[in-house]
């Protein structure tokens, strides 16, 4: 019986599988054009899967010599000679491992090759002998990649590529598919003693990888009918297949990840409820993904900040790769392009960073916070109103010296911070992306099958705060809601004393506490 993966490359034999085949026609069809291009996207995103298809595919029209730069270690990567004949001893271990390498053994032998121009030698050699076109995948190519020894490599490749007119398609690689989270086009690189940073990259003669990886509703619904072919327990394979991508936005990893945790930990509980329980099980951090996410957030301050910005305070940036930061964002797969803005890229990742926020943010000034951890829950139900009286409350018992800018950045993390341990374990939040920005962000808050709108909006005069009333109230009637929260910071200095009450805005209820 088949399982779903969430380690190494999956094999559809033996796992389930999302069905991937409009992907690999665009790279079969990248291959076919003797191509040279790399495959760069986040950690767990089926980069190793797609090379194991290729060569699996591929195999009867070409000479198919899957390697990796994993394990390797950086000894091989400290000079020309140790890394030309590292991958010599790679390649060669391939082919005898294919029992394709008895007649060709000499070409790879490391002994005698010492620096790029024979190893450059070696392959022309090998690719004029083979009677199939060769193509060379490498595996986690960023391992090593900052260094002056592999952009040399990359070097020696383009050569050979731009050769290729004048000594023939057999006269080097016909296609080259690197793998890894860097796109090596733009490396930066640290490649002199003083530690001068550049970017730079001589692999510009490399195609760009144009394609969606994701995986769509119907193509996870696919994939969960083959699990229930076998299981029959009945759930509606569609409406599943839509809620775990309204969850994930499609990532490999998570949408497996999913899976895999309600089939075998969570009593095959394929409801909306179960798909929450996996996610919050997948937040709390027991994955390499999210250990990826703390590190990076904690490796990189400024990176760390863009994403509290965006995350926390819903501030709306134009999506370009030409900045730095929305450039990792989007490498890592922490945000997307959004019609030309940034957002997070899904609601898992949402989870985690504001989980990774409110716990830092609560360790921090857990003195303040944790006289106010009450009683919010009456007979299953969460009390909102209740939990925005108590907020209002501390923030004006434990916060009354704050300032405006203080506010401006920290406000929202304060109220998540407060909201978090309340819904813990049971409940979820999300923010609507087309209500984020630095002015008014929707909080939609689910808890066992409860939903609330919390808007969080600042003051900015009376007129003001009736619009925001009226737009939380269309919200409302869009999603069909009689009664929503208002929770709104006033930064300015004749601020407005108000007791939290209930408001009738075009016949919806709504609760607003100024703060």
């Amino acid at each position: 019986m088949k399982r779903f993966n969430t380690t190494g490359s999956c094999n559809p034999e033996r796992h389930y599988m999302v069905n991937t085949e409009k992907c690999f026609k665009v790279v079969e069809s990248m291959i076919n054009s003797g191509e040279y291009f790399t495959i760069n996207r986040a950690r767990q995103y089926g980069k190793t899967t797609t090379l194991n298809m290729i060569r699996r595919k591929l195999s009867d029209r070409y000479l198919i010599i899957q390697t990796s730069f994993e394990g390797v270690g950086d000894n091989p990567f400290k000079t020309e000679l140790s890394f030309v004949q590292m991958f010599a001893s790679l390649v060669g271990d391939v082919l005898q491992h294919q029992n394709k390498g008895e007649d060709l053994s000499s070409f790879w032998n490391p002994e005698k090759i010492h620096d790029f121009k024979e190893l450059g030698v070696t392959i022309s050699q090998f690719c004029k002998a083979y009677h199939l076109p060769v193509v060379i995948l490498i595996d986690e190519v960023d391992k090593s990649s900052d260094n002056q020894t592999f952009i040399g490599f990359i070097g020696l490749l383009r050569d050979l590529y731009l050769k290729r007119d004048q000594y023939g398609v057999d006269s080097t690689f016909h296609s080259v598919v690197l793998a890894g989270v860097y796109d090596i086009k733009n490396l930066k690189l640290k490649l002199r003693p003083d530690a001068e940073k550049k970017y730079n990259s001589p692999w510009n003669i490399a195609a760009d990888f144009n394609v969606d990886m994701t995986f769509h509703p119907e193509e996870i619904a696919e994939m969960l009918q083959d699990y229930e072919n076998e299981h029959h327990t009945g759930f509606d394979v569609k409406k599943m297949g839509e809620e775990i991508y309204k969850y994930t936005s499609g990532y490999p990893y998570l949408v497996s990840a999913i899976c895999k945790l309600i089939d075998e930990q969570l009593d095959c509980d394929w409801t909306e409820k179960g798909v929450v329980k996996a996610v919050k099980i997948i937040v709390q951090g027991n994955n390499t993904l999210m250990d990826d996410l703390s590190k990076n957030l904690e490796n990189y301050p400024e990176f760390r900040e863009f994403m509290f910005s965006v995350a926390v305070n819903g501030i709306s940036y134009a999506f370009t790769l030409l900045n730095p930061m929305v450039s990792m964002g989007n490498m890592f797969s922490y945000i997307k392009n959004k019609d030309g803005r940034v957002t997070i890229h899904n609601l898992v990742f949402e989870e985690a960073l504001f989980l990774y926020f409110t716990v830092d943010y609560a360790i921090k000034n857990h003195d303040k916070m944790a006289p106010f951890q009450s009683t919010y829950i009456q007979n299953g139900r969460l009390n909102m109103e209740y939990v925005l009286e108590r907020f209002a409350q501390l923030m004006h018992e434990e916060y009354r010296e704050r300032t405006e800018s203080f506010l401006e950045k920290e406000g929202r993390l304060l109220f998540l911070t407060f909201l978090k341990p309340i819904i813990n374990g049971i409940g979820f939040y999300y923010v609507e992306p087309q209500t984020r920005d630095n002015r008014r962000m929707d909080l939609v808050v689910n808890y066992d099958r409860q939903e609330f709108i919390v808007e969080l909006k600042i003051w900015r005069g009376d007129k003001y705060e009736q619009t925001g009333r009226e737009q939380l109230s269309e919200y409302l009637a869009i999603r069909g809601m009689d009664e929503g929260y208002l929770l709104t910071y006033d930064f300015s200095k004749n601020k407005q004393e108000m007791e939290p009450q209930w408001h009738e805005v075009n016949g919806k209820r709504i609760f607003e506490a100024v703060v």
